[in-house]
């Protein structure tokens, strides 16, 4: 199977549309039915991570995923382009205690969005780089998938 690259505008209702295309995607790679739920809640999850870093941090820059079904593998590549200067993982200057109890909460649900993720994927990888962050994501896919 070809790589199917898909980028959407940094708005939570797109992360549905996303998880519709993914798990169509998957099914025609060859992904097992038993997996499909785990495969849209897991792309669900980072996409979910990806937009709201974007809606923080660089609203007009779009999400990219990319899907391939090569071999025996559904691979999900979810993109975002938060830069890695500090702004996005430093921790905010904070004045109210309303202000702290939010950020510990953002803080702890991304963490928590990672360990789902890890949960429910096969394979998964995390990599932060200067351009942003990379969520890679595979599972196990029939070699004998609908063409």
């Amino acid at each position: 199977m070809a790589t199917v690259e898909l980028s959407f505008s940094a708005l939570p209702v797109h992360v549905r549309t996303a998880r519709l295309i993914v798990t169509a995607v998957a099914r025609r790679s060859g992904v097992a039915e038993a997996l499909l739920d785990e495969v849209r809640l897991a792309v669900g999850e980072a996409c979910s991570r990806a937009v709201e870093a974007h809606r923080r941090h660089c609203p007009d820059e779009p999400v990219r995923l990319e899907l391939s079904g090569a071999g025996r593998r559904f691979e999900v590549i979810v993109s975002d382009t938060v830069p890695e200067d500090g702004t996005a993982t430093a921790i905010p200057e904070v004045g109210t205690p309303e202000e702290e109890i939010e950020h510990v909460w953002d803080a702890g649900t991304a963490e928590l969005g990672l360990a789902v993720i890890a949960g429910l994927a096969d394979d998964v990888d995390i990599e932060s780089t200067p351009k942003g962050v990379q969520i890679r994501m595979s599972w196990p896919a029939e070699a004998d998938a609908p063409a």
